[in-house]
């Protein structure tokens, strides 16, 4: 276990934490966070936003997360999910290759000490978060990859951790949350005597609140989202490729200090129903509508997530693409005026604004969902898929959420997608997305 040590550094809230030398210059070889860049400053800047005080906002989040495990009379968390260990810890180290090769994952008392495992020989990539109490090296891998046959003696030697973190900090409490887990850990655990409790739970709902500086972080990732979408409709033209324009968000967010784009979804005239598909070599045709959904990881690993339908070329759309797209939008437009704190889950599925029968059957999956690093509670669905008891809460104020729709007939031509991303404030919502509909399909 290799000891926690802190590198010498200075907190500048407009730029992040910066490593520096000694006599206060910055250390350009040695910047201990991978957020924004100096493009993106500059723009969020010129907008007006301000950006996330980043040691007060993981402050935030690790109280968040204490309080869940306080309310429920759990000793700690075990999370190995990559979002919930960036949300104890705002660590990032791979997350997407964590998310096939589960080799990571920190342990969160009802105390607030906090231990992260890392990979071998990255404990220095968190070194300069100074709510983590422990960096410890390997052992939270025992998935096959990392331990072939000796799974179970590796899990093993976890659970013996996880176990000596329980006594020293949990007293005679065994309730340990857990989000996700190998096989083998869990078995390592149960062996142990701990009680194995519903992490996911916990730590959604922790999540589900934001504080002043996720919502500034999150204001910072939608700016650039929607200045890469912007390049991206300077680009549409007929002859491109679906792939050649969404390579652009990439890029975009990428140059920006952005992280990765969670889906795909951008397709074209007949590709854009069924929904779902995804972005493929098929050249943008004058006349088509190009339809995508962002899901974007953006700086500071916050999610902007909205979509947007538009028509390519200089003509005229047709009635029907234009009928689509109204309905598309009174949809979301509708299912936002009923946004307000208090409002139960189970009355905006009774409420919402009803499908004409015709797009019933091709509705997307959800009416709104939660977000944050990425998708998250709630799930608000469709009369026809809900699930009694499964969402029993309330919005609150800090929530945020994503409003969506997906109008295309089963054989249609084409589908428009439309969402946008709002905050539930003290006495109604606020709009956190400012992309342009296509005036063309409006007009």
């Amino acid at each position: 276990m290799s000891s926690f040590s802190i590198i010498s550094h200075k907190i500048d809230p407009t730029r992040g934490e910066i490593a520096r030398r000694p006599d206060g210059s910055i250390d350009d070889n040695d910047r201990v966070e991978i957020g924004p860049t100096d493009i993106a400053f500059a723009e969020w800047a010129a907008l007006g936003l301000s950006a996330p005080t980043l040691d007060r906002m993981r402050s935030t989040r690790l109280q968040r997360i204490v309080s869940q495990l306080r309310k429920r009379d759990y000793a700690g968390v075990l999370c190995f999910d990559p979002l919930n260990i960036r949300y104890a810890t705002d660590s990032s180290n791979m997350h997407l290759w964590i998310t096939h090769n589960p080799s990571r994952a920190v342990f969160v008392s009802a105390g607030g000490y906090v231990v992260l495992w890392d990979l071998h020989h990255c404990g220095h990539l968190s070194e300069h978060l100074l709510l983590v109490n422990e960096i410890r090296m390997d052992g939270a891998g025992f998935y096959y990859f990392a331990a072939g046959d000796q799974e179970e003696a590796v899990a093993k030697s976890f659970a013996g951790q996880i176990d000596e973190l329980l006594r020293t900090h949990g007293g005679k409490n065994r309730r340990l949350a857990v989000d996700k887990i190998e096989i083998p850990g869990l078995r390592a655990l149960d062996a142990a005597g701990i009680e194995i409790c519903n992490g996911m739970q916990l730590m959604e709902h922790a999540r589900a609140v934001k504080g002043i500086d996720e919502i500034n972080a999150m204001r910072c990732s939608l700016a650039t989202c929607e200045i890469a979408v912007a390049k991206m409709r300077q680009l549409l033209r007929p002859g491109i490729a679906e792939t050649e324009l969404w390579s652009v968000l990439h890029a975009e967010n990428i140059a920006r200090g952005g992280e990765w784009i969670e889906t795909r979804i951008l397709t074209s005239g007949p590709r854009t129903n069924p929904w779902m598909q995804e972005a493929g070599p098929r050249r943008i045709a004058a006349g088509d509508l190009v339809a995508f959904d962002t899901d974007m990881v953006g700086p500071y690993g916050m999610c902007a997530d909205f979509s947007r339908t538009w028509f390519c070329g200089d003509g005229r759309p047709s009635d029907e693409q234009r009928r689509l797209h109204a309905i598309a939008l009174e949809h979301i437009t509708t299912n936002m005026e009923l946004l307000r704190p208090g409002i139960a889950f189970t009355e905006l599925t009774q409420r919402g604004h009803k499908l004409p029968e015709e797009f019933v059957d091709q509705r997307y999956g959800v009416m709104m969902h939660g977000i944050g690093l990425c998708d998250e509670y709630p799930a608000i669905y469709y009369p026809q898929d809900f699930i009694p008891g499964a969402f029993d809460y309330i919005l609150e104020p800090g929530m945020t959420l994503c409003v969506e729709a997906y109008i295309g007939a089963v054989g249609g031509r084409e589908g428009v997608k439309l969402e946008e991303q709002v905050l539930i404030t003290e006495d109604g919502y606020e709009k956190l997305t400012r992309c342009p509909f296509d005036a063309a399909l409006i007009s």
